[in-house]
């Protein structure tokens, strides 16, 4: 199975619910006509530069803490950005944001960061925005197959 990709979930999961999109994300990536892909989910504190160096995609998830993202991920990056800035450039992501308000700052940062590491968006940002709505759990699910399909039909 050396043709087996890798999507890497690196993912704040705080609560009940934001623990709801993770575990969605990762359904959506195990759909049933996805082959070649294997999805992990490591929480930011957990995942480091060596996760990424082996991942083929990502996806972002974090909770908006005081306007900008969790300091879980804010802790990833700042153990993972140097160290992999020149031997990922190009890596497809993707981010969803559970924000209480607007979400704006926390995808802001983010942004920004992935701009500096010069990896490359496959979709807008998804913030789920308000009180928590099942909804989001949809949403989630369907961003983990959307990157999973990208990968397992090498559109990226």
């Amino acid at each position: 199975m050396s043709d087996t990709k890798t999507l890497l979930i690196v993912a704040h999961a705080p609560s009940p619910n934001t623990r709801k999109l993770v575990d969605a994300a990762l359904h959506g990536a195990g759909h049933d006509d996805i082959e070649n892909v294997r999805a992990i989910w490591k929480p930011p504190l957990e995942a480091g530069p060596d996760d990424v160096m082996a991942c083929d995609a990502i996806l972002l998830g974090t909770t908006e803490n005081l306007g900008y993202m969790s300091g879980a991920l804010k802790d990833f990056f700042d153990r993972t950005y140097y160290a992999v800035l020149e031997h990922k450039q190009g890596l497809p992501c993707a981010l969803y944001i559970r924000a209480g308000h607007d979400g704006t700052g926390t995808r802001r940062a983010i942004e920004s960061i992935v701009t500096g590491l010069r990896w490359n968006w496959v979709q807008p940002p998804l913030v789920c925005r308000g009180d928590w709505q099942d909804v989001f759990v949809d949403q989630v699910e369907e961003l983990g197959l959307y990157l999973a399909a990208g990968l397992d039909n090498s559109i990226f």
